[in-house]
């Protein structure tokens, strides 16, 4: 209950901040990239529960000739790596805190069929909310590999506190501000988290 009310005020605390904001990018979004403004995609929230999650789209959708997708480092614009690197398409996010959907603080919400690839130990991560930001986003953010951001995300589910969420708000508005771990080594975006061996288990050190 705590942890909401802080969501909560915080959020409407820093309104003349941030709606402008979402205005603006919305609208920039719409220049550069044309419709739709949004990215839709099904999550995992808390106890794995699927929820849509809404941000700013950064990427064109550019296909090849079977209709498949393009890859990532493709379809991105520079107007589109310009937004992640600020971090201004995860803005809309904050919409779905003020609906208890997410969190200030958690673990990031990922792709729903990856609940089924946890160990048990990194699916301690569904057991709090999702998070516009995280432990394991300001120990690394997306330059750490999988199982080191679980491994910071079951920490930070263990660890949780009201002044811990307040201590990571504050590295992450420095973080941003210096654009530090935007992109995993050598992809345009985080690659997909494939386990080496069935979930529950453990994978090889």
């Amino acid at each position: 209950m705590l942890k909401r009310v802080i969501d909560l005020v915080l959020l409407v605390l820093t309104v003349p901040l941030w709606f402008p904001l979402l205005v603006i990018t919305a609208i920039a979004v719409r220049i550069f990239l044309g419709s739709p403004v949004f990215f839709h995609q099904i999550r995992a929230g808390q106890d794995g529960r699927p929820f849509c999650l809404i941000k700013f789209r950064t990427m064109r959708d550019l296909r090849g000739p079977d209709g498949t997708l393009l890859e990532d480092s493709l379809r991105l614009t520079p107007f589109g790596i310009w937004l992640r690197s600020t971090s201004l398409d995860e803005l809309p996010e904050l919409l779905l805190v003020l609906l208890g959907k997410m969190s200030l603080v958690g673990p990031r919400p990922l792709l729903l069929e990856y609940n089924a690839r946890y160990s048990a130990e990194q699916s301690l991560r569904l057991q709090a909310l999702p998070g516009l930001t995280g432990w394991a986003q300001i120990n690394g953010r997306n330059t750490t590999t999988w199982n080191d951001r679980f491994a910071l995300d079951a920490w930070y589910v263990k660890n949780r506190s009201w002044w811990l969420d307040l201590k990571i708000i504050a590295r992450t508005v420095s973080l941003v501000l210096r654009r530090e771990g935007v992109n995993a080594p050598g992809h345009a975006t985080m690659k997909e988290f494939k386990p080496e061996l069935t979930a529950g288990h453990p994978p090889k050190s």
